[in-house]
């Protein structure tokens, strides 16, 4: 069990660090997403691409947390698929990568949307709804409105 021997005296990361044993460990995007902070920072790209000093930046602004420990989990997120890099003069932009999403899509497709369902029922209701009123029948509320007139 990795949890046991973490938590039996092994040195543990600060707020915000990636742990020492998971540095180099190659990881998909699951395990990768696991870390509040990575999800955060996969959020501050989603609005596109942003310097690597903005995300520090963003970072910082919400927790003490280091330059070195916000580029350690930009490179697992790499690593993961789930974060590009690219290379503008002397900084670096980073940008969603939707190669680790896909697999990240696909897998939760397995699962079909919930909403789907109760969603189309409401639209049947509401256009059964639209019909009856144009034939001038009313709907499942018309006679509580011919009440409420007469």
């Amino acid at each position: 069990m990795p949890h046991a021997a973490a938590s039996a005296g092994a040195p543990s990361a600060a707020p915000g660090e990636v742990p020492e044993g998971e540095r180099s460990a190659p990881r998909g995007p699951f395990e990768a997403l696991g870390d509040p902070v990575r999800r955060r920072l996969l959020e501050l790209l989603a609005g596109g691409e942003r310097p690597a000093g903005a995300l520090v930046d963003a970072l910082r602004a919400e927790a003490r947390i280091s330059q070195p420990a916000v580029s350690q989990h930009l490179r697992v997120l790499r690593d993961a698929r789930l974060v590009t890099v690219r290379a503008d003069g002397t900084r670096r932009l980073y940008a969603v990568d939707d190669t680790g999403l896909d697999v990240v899509r696909l897998w939760l497709g397995r699962f079909g949307d919930p909403f789907a369902q109760p969603l189309d029922a409401l639209a049947t209701e509401v256009a059964r709804g639209r019909r009856a009123r144009r034939r001038g029948t009313g709907g499942a509320g018309s006679k509580d409105a011919a009440s409420d007139a007469g």
